[in-house]
């Protein structure tokens, strides 16, 4: 295997070597090229981080399977989804200013920026580099760490297509900014969506990530988004994943945060068959305001795997982070939480728990939420538990009259209930709880 994996990952360098001569990057400035050939040059040291190499932070994962396949780049799209399947593949209103990406092309015939305050930029990430270098090139590839993960490594040389928000100082945008990546039926290649976003001084606004593939198809989605908030600035950030279950979808998310700064983030996993999310938060400044929360609910063979790390460098800061998973079948779940709190951080505030609710013996879910604390005056606290729906609860509920199915309904929509609370956006919450619904119904036999 480590000989098919190494010949895998010269794949990748020959497919990078390819898209130099197809995506244009001939006619893009040279400090892009030249973030390309470093990024590709440490892949190719770091290679795929499989288990057998020891790596600690994929001890629960084998991306092994992954590491063997070689998926190509990705080929024309075929028949693109129209409009109206767009939207009722995804929740956004009419008014939401939403950018689509079709097999990781930009389709602007799919998209609506209409309306944007003034000085707001959302657009493609390869048009914003042409047309307004000066605002990403501060930016892009400065967060998110290519010396140590490979994947961010490989999606960085290959950065080319992706979303690019820029929020000025002052600016509240009231709709939600919408980023739709589709992948269409067929396609078996490997795709690397980048999303940079950069908040201005005393700014506000939502965006919201779908990621969506045609169900059998099986292909790579490897995404990187980088997120740099201005002083004083709110950011809401959702994320709805759906790929298909025959997929592989690892995303590493770096969000910098400086003085009053807030970020909100919500995670919900609903897809893919090999799940890994990576969310680091680099607490720069003091005074910020961090909550997180996330949602699996894997069946069948799915594997989904959290890995979220709050590194606090200064202090007068506040975290909430919960997490909570619904297993059923011989899905598996993993959740490993660091909070650091470096020795000039005094004074935060922090607290963790991941909870998950086995619905089958022969699902699995690992769980470590930790501490590492450095110095004096901090208020922090974490929780972990895995259970099965309790019998005295169920027992009680049936001796009122209600049917198997509708007790152990209610007690599982119980369990989720403070993660979909926390969904401040009335579509998207009503669309993650139609998706309980009917995962719930399926898996229980009838409604509940």
């Amino acid at each position: 295997m480590t000989q098919t994996i190494a010949t895998q990952e010269g794949a990748y360098l020959e497919a990078f070597r390819a898209s130099l001569r197809t995506n244009g990057a001939h006619r893009e400035p040279s400090w892009l090229g030249a973030l390309r050939q470093s990024a590709m040059d440490r892949f190719m040291e770091l290679r795929f981080p499989t288990a057998r190499r020891g790596n600690e932070p994929w001890k629960y994962t084998d991306i092994r399977p992954l590491a063997a396949t070689p998926f190509p780049m990705p080929a024309a799209s075929g028949v693109a989804p129209t409009r109206q399947e767009v939207r009722l593949a995804t929740f956004g209103e009419d008014a939401w200013h939403t950018l689509v990406f079709v097999d990781g092309r930009s389709a602007p015939a799919l998209s609506s920026l209409k309306g944007l305050p003034q000085g707001v930029l959302v657009t493609g990430l390869a048009e914003a580099i042409a047309s307004s270098e000066e605002l990403v090139r501060p930016h892009l590839g400065r967060y998110a760490p290519c010396q140590d993960e490979a994947f961010v490594a490989l999606n960085t040389a290959f950065l080319h297509s992706g979303a690019f928000v820029s929020i000025p100082d002052n600016a509240m945008v009231e709709q939600p900014i919408h980023l739709v990546f589709i992948t269409t039926k067929g396609q078996e290649a490997a795709f690397h969506p980048r999303v940079l976003i950069v908040t201005g001084r005393d700014s506000s606004a939502t965006v919201v990530e779908s990621y969506l593939g045609a169900e059998g198809s099986r292909y790579f989605a490897n995404v990187v988004v980088e997120a740099a908030l201005g002083r004083g600035s709110a950011l809401r950030h959702y994320r709805m994943q759906r790929q298909s279950e025959a997929a592989y979808h690892i995303c590493n998310t770096q969000v910098n945060l400086t003085e009053n700064s807030s970020f909100t983030d919500g995670n919900y996993d609903f897809g893919g068959g090999l799940v890994r999310n990576n969310l680091s938060l680099l607490i720069a400044e003091e005074g910020t305001l961090a909550q997180l929360h996330g949602l699996y609910m894997p069946t069948g063979d799915q594997h989904v795997d959290n890995q979220v790390i709050i590194d606090y460098h200064k202090g007068q800061g506040t975290a909430a982070e919960v997490y909570k998973g619904i297993l059923n079948g011989r899905a598996r779940s993993v959740f490993h939480g660091s909070i650091i709190v470096q020795p000039n951080a005094a004074k935060v505030s922090a607290t963790q728990e991941d909870k998950n609710l086995l619905l089958s013996p022969d699902c699995e879910a690992d769980t470590k939420p930790a501490f590492w604390i450095y110095c004096d005056d901090v208020k922090c606290g974490h929780g972990a538990a895995c259970g099965q729906i309790d019998p005295n609860t169920l027992f009680y509920l049936r001796s009122r009259g209600l049917a198997e199915a509708t007790a152990k309904g209610l007690m599982v929509r119980g369990f989720a209930a403070g993660i979909l609370d926390a969904i401040r956006l009335d579509p998207l919450r009503g669309h993650v709880n139609d998706i309980v619904q009917a995962r719930l119904e399926e898996w229980l036999g009838q409604q509940v």
